[in-house]
């Protein structure tokens, strides 16, 4: 306006999207930004090159009238009818208002049947109408024990919608495997939902959440064996049990973090058990112990010295111990200098000792599995190679183990059981010196397990698949019995290519299995020793928490200068570092090692878990999960 006029046009624009930036959406919701604006001049020619470039930009011109009593008159018209609008809208949002503070009590009511309803139809759609359309025909998964159950409710569903047809249900036979269900409790339900992250148990399939309700939470424990801890998860996770009513009806406000806590709180409570259990095992409370059954140990005859709780003595098996101690740890042990390195000893071999049983346990279970399902070959070229193979290596080592607890006198030479394990294999066929002896003929012993050990990989890689090449070839048809049942040249070709693809996959799924059992056999038994790991950091990091808050409050500190405050401050500071360090990161981390030991090292030796899980109609699953229609798709 300004370049057309020359200069000789005054404007002046006002942006009302900054007056009302509500009243700049249109109608369809999208936002645009306006503003007026106000054009000055005098004569006709200007007034129609104003009037031709507000046209063509789309600008909406209204009319000035040219008397001040006539713009006085619309701009009192246009203020009645702004505020009649204005009282329109407040009654209307008040009015709004009043409807939705009715809907409010109906609304949850209303999500309700909403939901009941799109699931119904969802599962509707799904249905195939009959040759006479007159009914519907489904197929859906029914557990045996709920058949009676599912025909009154059909049955009584046509009666109360007045069908005049009664429902008829048929058992179908089927090829197609079925989905896998678990009956659980409020017990069991944490541990099936721990296995089933790892995979649903296909049908039939040996369910490794019955033996994981003990195992997990005793391998938890081992971990994290300390009594007082043990006994403040126990008490925590009995809180949660003992609260189960008030927390179930808010649910939907607990955070997701303590919801996690208490759907796992039975869980927790059994993992409380085990490592207070552990923890007296270890004769060990925040790092210090327990003198309940006496000491083993005495001290040297010409030792003469009266030893306080804060003196360290070394403890040698040679001079000072008596006899075995009755149960655990000997109380003797917390003032020892060497105390670390027996505990470390002690806690690698029974981390090795307990990897062992469990591995072991898992080939059990896979050989149950093998023979429900009729899998023979599998049972003598696969978990009889496989057994043998374990034993011959780690089974050997735990001998040794106990071997040197048991036989080997303290006074004599003490062998390296690594060392051994290491030159049973790079020094094979070589004499044994005296001083890494265990026993008599112990080379030949070694070198025979190696031997045995060997011969039980090919048999576990080509085994299997000779064998079903063998089986096959002797139950395949010929070219000319093919021809006789009037078969075509394709489907000839294609029986040819699916036998030739089976045999391809069956070669390389037993290679990929006999090199990871080999391999797992070393990695996984080293991955036991996570036990001791966790446990002596465990044990070592209470110690320093204890040495660093409390002892220096009562033996660096008098009660005369301000002792009593400054025993309060530190006691305060060791529970927030014994909470947050020791029960909480500690405790996630035993947590997730534990769950890490059974889900590769136990369930990788027979669980399979490439089932799907049952799923039925249910509308506390659907109600549940809001935008989650999964709990149908089993019809």
């Amino acid at each position: 306006l300004w370049r057309s006029s020359r200069g000789n046009v005054f404007v002046r624009v006002l942006h009302l999207s900054d007056k009302d930036p509500i009243g700049m959406y249109t109608q369809d919701g999208s936002y645009t930004p306006k503003s007026s604006f106000i054009c000055m001049f005098q004569g006709d020619q200007l007034r129609s090159r104003v009037t031709k470039i507000c046209n063509g930009l789309g600008a909406r011109i209204y009319p000035c009238k040219e008397k001040l009593s006539e713009r006085r008159a619309i701009r009192d018209h246009v203020t009645i009818r702004l505020d009649e609008m204005a009282d329109v809208i407040g009654q209307t949002q008040e009015y709004r208002l009043s409807c939705l503070r009715r809907m409010s009590g109906d609304i949850r009511d209303w999500i309700v049947q909403v939901k009941k309803w799109r699931a119904i139809y969802y599962t509707m759609s799904k249905f195939n109408v009959n040759d006479t359309n007159t009914g519907y025909i489904t197929e859906g998964w029914v557990q045996v024990e709920k058949l009676n159950d599912v025909q009154v409710a059909l049955n009584k569903g046509a009666v109360s919608s007045g069908s005049r047809v009664m429902p008829i249900m048929n058992r179908v036979h089927t090829t197609a495997s079925p989905p896998t269900h678990h009956r659980t409790n409020k017990l069991i339900r944490g541990y099936q939902a721990l296995i089933d992250a790892y995979g649903v148990a296909t049908y039939q399939e040996i369910n490794p959440a019955i033996f994981t309700i003990v195992t997990f939470p005793f391998l938890f424990g081992i971990m994290f064996g300390d009594m007082g801890h043990g006994a403040f998860l126990f008490l925590f996770g009995l809180y949660m049990i003992y609260k189960e009513g008030y927390f179930d009806k808010r649910r939907a406000i607990l955070g997701e973090i303590f919801l996690m806590l208490y759907m796992g709180r039975y869980i927790i409570m059994m993992m409380g058990i085990f490592s207070s259990y552990a923890g007296f095992l270890y004769n060990d409370i925040y790092s210090k112990g327990f003198d309940i059954f006496g000491t083993s140990w005495t001290l040297p005859k010409n030792d003469t010295k009266n030893y306080s709780s804060s003196d360290y003595v070394t403890l040698d098996p040679k001079y000072d111990y008596t006899q075995p101690y009755f149960y655990g740890i000997d109380p003797y042990w917390i003032i020892a200098e060497n105390k670390l390195t027996f505990m470390n000893s002690y806690k690698m071999k029974l981390s090795v000792v307990l990897g062992l049983c469990q591995m072991t346990f898992g080939l059990c279970l896979s050989c149950i599995n093998y023979r429900y399902f009729g899998q023979y070959l599998d049972i003598f070229l696969t978990f009889v190679p496989q057994m043998i193979f374990l034993q011959c290596i780690i089974g050997y080592m735990v001998f040794l183990i106990f071997w040197k607890w048991f036989f080997m006198d303290v006074g004599g030479t003490m062998p390296s059981i690594l060392t051994t394990m290491i030159d049973m294999f790079l020094d094979f066929g070589e004499k044994i010196s005296d001083s890494d002896r265990f026993f008599k003929y112990q080379e030949q012993i070694q070198d025979s397990l190696v031997i045995i050990a060997v011969c039980m990989i090919p048999i576990m890689l080509v085994g299997k698949p000779l064998v079903q090449k063998y089986i096959d070839k002797r139950e395949v048809i010929t070219y000319e019995e093919m021809q006789d049942v009037e078969m075509t040249e394709d489907a000839i070709r294609e029986e040819e290519n699916a036998y030739r693809e089976a045999e391809i996959d069956l070669w390389v799924n037993q290679g990929i299995h006999t090199i990871e059992f080999c391999l797992g056999v070393i990695s996984n038994t080293a991955s036991y020793l996570r036990l001791w790991a966790l446990s002596l950091a465990h044990s070592e990091l209470s110690y320093v928490i204890w040495d660093m808050t409390i002892y220096y409050a009562f033996y660096l500190l008098t009660w005369n200068n301000g002792g009593f405050a400054l025993l309060f401050v530190l006691w305060l500071l060791w529970a927030v570092l014994t909470l947050a360090i020791l029960l909480c990161m500690e405790g996630l981390s035993a947590f997730l090692h534990a769950l890490r030991l059974h889900w590769v090292e136990f369930q990788n030796k027979f669980y399979s878990g490439n089932g799907q899980p049952f799923l039925p109609f249910s509308f506390n699953l659907i109600l549940e999960n809001e935008e989650n229609l999964e709990p149908i798709e089993n019809i």
